[in-house]
């Protein structure tokens, strides 16, 4: 599967605006992967690897930002001001936007989209629980009726000043209702303007296969939750089945989290860095990531001591 030939972003292509640029991704043959940040350095990190998008995760922002876990406790502005820190170092790769139910009514969604918009995001995604709504692999959840989450779909598209914005469709119902309500509600969502669908949280190979046959040509999402209820799936896999979007969106969080753990323990037993340097970057390779050599250049342009 040629899903690799995406990580590289072409010289050509470079004046799209990133709401183009997703929507020509979308359009392609090809799976888009886009691992999840949740800061402006993991944002950057993930745009110099090559990846043709990147997922800002609303778990990841909720544990970065407050140190705390997904369960509502982020506004609608603090979503918004991460988001416009991470596009702010992401130049032409689009970022695809964790929007949590919205933020209210139909008319409160109005006011994020077009806050969203302005930060300078490619996609959002809204999902349909009551809010506070909660990490859609955590139990506890509950979902909206779905006329007025449709009425919310309805808003968001009809806000947009960009007709390229991607609006991505969310359900959580699966975990509440069962997968029958779960795809009832997507269709609705579909019929109403979304983009994209994302059936969050299939429990088994079998829901994943009926959603992909329920929506045959429609993008879907895959959200790839490691240890989460959705099984284990590769590339090649989520690809054939029929997803267009794949979003690692907790990956690099808990890679991070693991080796912070594991850096502690060794100083906590009374050693010196030393003992994990060979697991860490240098200063200077660290700077050289974070954009130095661009300050400096900027400093030698200015006269700048």
């Amino acid at each position: 599967m040629p899903y690799h030939v995406l990580y590289c972003i072409e010289l050509e292509d470079i004046t799209l605006r990133v709401t183009a640029r997703l929507r020509e991704l979308l359009a392609g043959p090809d799976l888009i992967v886009a691992p999840g940040a949740y800061d402006a350095l993991s944002a950057r990190l993930i745009a110099q690897a090559g990846f043709p998008a990147v997922y800002m995760t609303g778990f990841g922002t909720a544990a970065s930002m407050l140190g705390q876990p997904d369960v509502g406790l982020l506004t609608m502005s603090e979503m918004v001001s991460r988001a416009a820190a991470l596009t702010s170092v992401l130049g032409e790769v689009p970022l695809i936007a964790d929007a949590d139910t919205g933020y209210g009514n139909p008319i409160n969604i109005r006011r994020t989209i077009q806050e969203y918009e302005r930060a300078g995001v490619a996609a959002v995604h809204i999902e349909d629980q009551v809010w506070p709504k909660k990490c859609g692999h955590l139990e506890g959840k509950q979902v909206i009726p779905l006329r007025e989450m449709v009425q919310k779909i309805r808003a968001a598209v009809d806000a947009r000043q960009d007709p390229d914005l991607v609006i991505i469709g969310r359900t959580d119902a699966n975990g509440v209702h069962g997968l029958d309500e779960a795809l009832r509600r997507a269709t609705a969502y579909l019929e109403a303007g979304a983009d994209v669908l994302l059936i969050e949280a299939p429990r088994s190979l079998k829901e994943v296969r009926t959603i992909t046959e329920t929506f045959v040509g429609v993008p879907l999402l895959f959200n790839l939750v490691e240890s989460g209820k959705t099984p284990p799936l590769s590339l090649d896999e989520i690809h054939e089945f029929g997803y267009k979007l794949v979003i690692y969106s907790v990956s690099l969080l808990f890679a991070t989290t693991h080796t912070l753990l594991g850096a502690l323990d060794v100083l906590k037993e009374g050693n010196t860095s030393a003992a994990f340097a060979s697991s860490m970057v240098t200063f200077s390779q660290f700077t050289d990531h974070i954009g130095l050599p661009e300050i400096q250049k900027m400093e030698r342009i200015y006269g700048v001591s």
